[in-house]
């Protein structure tokens, strides 16, 4: 006695691989939706911190680091007019303040390019727990250089002008 037709058997067949291709189907789905979640909560890795911090700071020097043209025009037609004279003195000043400024963006990219290699600084190579430091605080002296080059270039630009 036979109880499959071949017709029977072929339905069969059909049916296991449907079947087999659903689980295969279901298991790679499950196995992607883990993956992503578990990619989604990843946190960032430290090396992105420290390197979005440094892109920061160089991002503040690339801002100011062409004013120094601008510093330079102010003092060359700050000079002629700095004397003694009460007048003179304001020109003085301004001229002053303005070098101080420059010299103090020279000094700053010196110290800085010291406590940082190049790879560090262009590359985002990962930092000691020392040079996080130091990055924090070479961000403070670039925003405060930042402030004291934008102000003695307003200064020295609004004596001018009462010209």
């Amino acid at each position: 006695m036979k109880y499959f037709t071949e017709l029977d058997r072929v339905h069969f067949r059909n049916f296991m691989l449907i079947n087999e291709s659903a689980m295969t189907m279901r298991t790679t789905i499950a196995l992607l939706s883990f993956l992503l979640i578990g990619m989604s909560c990843k946190t960032e890795p430290k090396k992105a911190e420290t390197s979005s911090k440094m892109e920061e700071v160089m991002a503040v020097h690339d801002e100011v680091m062409p004013k120094m043209g601008t510093i330079s025009k102010l003092v060359a037609r700050l000079k002629p007019m700095a004397d003694t004279t009460d007048t003179g003195k304001n020109y003085m000043k301004a001229m002053q303040d303005l070098q101080a400024a420059h010299k103090s963006m020279m000094d700053w990219m010196q110290g800085f390019g010291s406590r940082f290699d190049s790879d560090e600084i262009m590359n985002g190579k990962e930092l000691s727990a020392e040079k996080k430091v130091w990055l924090l605080e070479e961000e403070e002296k670039v925003n405060q250089l930042k402030e004291d080059i934008n102000n003695s270039i307003a200064k020295a630009e609004e004596l001018l002008a009462e010209d």
